[in-house]
């Protein structure tokens, strides 16, 4: 193995480069070295570039007294290259899918399988507080337990999905949301997660799934895989529409799926009483919370990081065609492509793209 790869870091806000990094190393025992096969971009990473999340620097700072830059990247497939002497389910050679998840399995917080916050270290690391996927080899840490053997008949572009995207849909946004057979459901943002979102709640058969966004591509998209209704607010009032749809009662479960205050408010005003707000979008400043109005509604509101629990359900229903995740991959680029990859992620609207896949 060469002693450098090609990596995309993350040195600072509105500063990414395509560099030269040293090929990572076992440093645990429950360690595996990946050799990256794919790996695509998250709504994410793009937060991070913007400098949404400037404790990256600072955690690095206060750990070794400088930053050196974070790889960034926490999804992917990829071939096992090296296995450290704890490992005991993978072994040299594997095809896997790295979840963006890393869990020990073993403190407080695994054994209630709320993996996202594991104490030992684990939880969502890749590409923020360790090294990421986006490079050409990566470090996986709780290798046991941070990792899904690729099956034989799952294209590896949908397998993609299953880092983080799909998953985080679920559980985040239909679970949470406690999706039903028969309920009407509002999905704010028809980006990945959204379309994800839209996708896995087919799973409980609702009544109704009303998708809205601004973007018209999108939409079409999704009216293409099962939403009942598309709604552009920049064309019409959301919150009049989802009404008139609902025969003036709101929705069961409102998921807002952006992570800005006016997806937060259509939210807020369109679940009806006894309904499900469910959070998914990554918020980087505070909204309002209509408390005024919604103390007497009943509703239960969730957040979260997602677990990674569901994704083994996930990845079978994908084997039998029941998830055509497929269908969210609008464009394909080689690793060598990678600031394009960005460029065009982060002109999504303008460029009709959904999710990138970067092949190595």
């Amino acid at each position: 193995m060469r002693n450098t790869m090609k990596a995309m870091v993350y040195y600072g806000e509105n500063d990414i480069r395509f560099v030269d990094r040293p090929v990572p190393e076992l440093l645990d025992p429950d360690d595996v070295i990946i050799r990256m096969t794919k790996t695509t971009i998250c709504g994410t990473d793009l937060g991070i570039w913007k400098g949404k999340n400037p404790e990256i620097q600072l955690v690095s700072r206060q750990k070794t007294g400088h930053f050196s830059g974070r790889i960034l990247g926490h999804e992917g497939v990829g071939i096992i290259d090296q296995v450290g002497p704890a490992v005991k389910n993978f072994k040299k050679g594997d095809k896997v899918i790295i979840s963006c998840i890393s869990r020990c399995g073993t403190c407080e917080n695994c054994q209630k399988k709320l993996y996202s916050h594991c104490l030992n270290g684990g939880g969502w690391i890749l590409g923020y507080m360790i090294d990421g996927t986006q490079a050409e080899y990566v470090r996986v840490p709780f290798a046991d337990n941070s990792l899904f053997m690729l099956p034989s008949g799952l294209d590896e572009d949908a397998a993609v999905m299953l880092s983080d995207a799909l998953p985080t849909a679920h559980e985040i946004g239909v679970q949470n949301g406690n999706i039903k057979p028969g309920d009407s459901v509002a999905i704010v943002g028809a980006g990945p997660v959204g379309i994800g979102c839209l996708l896995t709640a087919q799973l409980y058969s609702p009544f109704q799934l009303i998708m809205i966004d601004v973007d018209e591509n999108r939409l079409a998209m999704a009216a293409s895989i099962g939403a009942t209704e598309t709604i552009n607010p920049s064309q019409e009032d959301a919150v009049a529409k989802v009404r008139q749809l609902t025969g003036e009662r709101g929705v069961d479960c409102a998921i807002e799926a952006v992570g800005i205050e006016a997806t937060w408010n259509i939210c807020q005003q369109i679940v009806k009483e006894g309904g499900h707000l469910a959070n998914v979008g990554v918020h980087g400043k505070p909204v309002s919370f209509a408390i005024d109005k919604l103390w007497i509604k009943n509703l239960t509101v969730t957040t979260g990081l997602v677990n990674t629990n569901t994704t083994a359900m996930l990845m079978k229903s994908c084997c039998t065609g029941k998830l055509p995740i497929d269908q969210l991959i609008t464009h394909h680029f080689h690793f060598d492509e990678m600031e394009q990859a960005y460029d065009v992620f982060k002109h999504a609207a303008d460029q009709k793209a959904m999710k990138v896949i970067v092949e190595y």
